[in-house]
């Protein structure tokens, strides 16, 4: 016998040797992938080699695809081929080549996070949750020790005076955040965690995210926490779930509150969430401000079948677009850009049918569609093609959307609920 034990998950026959069952294995990779994600100040950085160690132990062990995926996998696939056109003139960049190829590795992280929901959904769900929290932990804490300059930690894990944790970037460190703590508060309210120890295990991710002084991150975090409350109040089961989802939501916006008057009542704090508090920066307006370039390339694109190229939109305005939508066809082309919009466009489809269906897993699509959806809207006004996160939600979606719905069990009151 092997030293891996039978897919039956039989006890083994024989003492003194090790046995990992394959699901033990598959759930440690998976939360060592994400229990990683949160460290991208190194490229390639540990994700992405955990994710060709998942990648090979689950083609190992089996992997099944459902044909409700090809939609999914269709669209980003022509989204990457228009990326490709694009950059035949610019073979010769170093840095647009590696720009697509991080477009293709991506997509094939969606697919491959999709198709892996078919077995142990509720199980991989939990275990990936898991890991992502310890992930959040880990950059919050490195962002806060950065922003308070602890043992001189400040010229590492910050930029430009704002908290980038083990990030490269703020604004990617921030909307990174926001699904773990909207998921801690799912929790709360459903009677999952206390208040005070879900408040506790969300507070150094919280904090971080504050420090971020992202505005993105911050919208991203009020506009998704509001959609789950309001998914998680409309599919409560009964009348008493609902009274305390709203009873709960007071007391956290209560203390978080008092949090936030705490925060600002130091005056560096308060000096720069002021500044950062408006909806338009300097930068932001005018013509040739960030929306003013937005609009100004537009017409150009509509000349240009195959964009401007990968990263070329900075050769021809002062900056990166920051707008997914924009540089999906300055970057992908007509082929990459439509492709992208079909793409958010049947996720929606997909997102908004599959929230509202009773199931065991119906708490795990409620916290994921509440932040996926929020981070589409937010593509707007940030490039989000290129976060890890997104493409995780992207796939666990369409991965969830493809399964068969099963039944939701009873829930059994509190005192015939046994423990181990």
């Amino acid at each position: 016998m092997s030293a891996l034990a039978d897919r039956s998950g039989q006890e083994p026959a024989r003492r003194g040797r090790l046995r990992i069952s394959y699901a033990t294995l598959k759930r440690g990779v998976l939360w060592l992938l994400t229990a990683c994600s949160g460290l991208a100040l190194i490229e390639p950085s540990p994700y992405e080699v955990v994710f060709l160690l998942a990648l090979f132990v689950f083609a190992l062990t089996g992997i099944r695809f459902s044909q409700k995926l090809l939609p999914l996998a269709l669209l980003l696939l022509l989204y990457n081929i228009g990326g490709t056109f694009s950059l035949i003139p610019w073979m010769d960049d170093a840095a647009a080549v590696r720009f697509t190829a991080v477009s293709v590795y991506l997509m094939i992280t969606a697919v491959f996070l999709a198709g892996i929901m078919a077995e142990d959904p509720l199980g991989r769900l939990e275990t990936l949750r898991s890991g992502y929290l310890f992930a959040a932990w880990g950059a919050g804490l490195a962002g806060i020790l950065g922003y308070f300059d602890i043992a001189g930690l400040g010229s590492v894990f910050t930029l430009y005076g704002r908290a980038s944790g083990t990030f490269k970037d703020p604004n990617v460190l921030g909307p990174f955040l926001v699904l773990p703590i909207v998921y801690l508060l799912h929790h709360v309210l459903i009677g999952r965690l206390g208040l005070m120890r879900g408040l506790l295990l969300m507070s150094v991710p919280l904090v971080a995210l504050f420090l971020t002084f992202s505005r993105g991150a911050w919208g991203n975090l009020v506009g998704a926490t509001l959609l789950m409350i309001a998914l998680t109040f409309l599919t409560a089961p009964n009348a008493a779930g609902r009274t305390r989802i709203v009873a709960l939501t007071l007391a956290a916006l209560g203390l978080v509150s008092v949090a936030l008057l705490f925060a600002l009542s130091f005056e560096n704090i308060r000096s720069v969430f002021e500044v950062r508090a408006s909806l338009v920066q300097e930068y932001d307006g005018g013509v040739t401000g960030r929306f003013g370039n937005q609009l100004r390339s537009i017409p150009l694109l509509l000349d240009e079948p195959n964009g401007f190229g990968p990263l070329r939109f900075r050769w021809l305005f002062p900056e990166d677009p920051h707008n997914v939508y924009i540089n999906a066809f300055a970057s992908y082309g007509w082929l990459g850009g439509f492709s992208w919009l079909a793409l958010m466009a049947a996720t929606c489809l997909v997102g908004w049918r599959l929230v509202f269906q009773r199931s065991a897993r119906q708490g795990h699509v409620i916290v994921l569609w509440s932040v996926l959806f929020i981070t589409i809207l937010q593509g707007m006004q940030i490039d989000t093609d290129h976060w890890r996160h997104m493409y995780l939600m992207l796939g666990l979606v369409w991965g969830l959307a493809a399964l068969p719905v099963a039944p939701q069990a009873a829930p059994q009151p509190r005192s015939l609920r046994t423990t181990t």
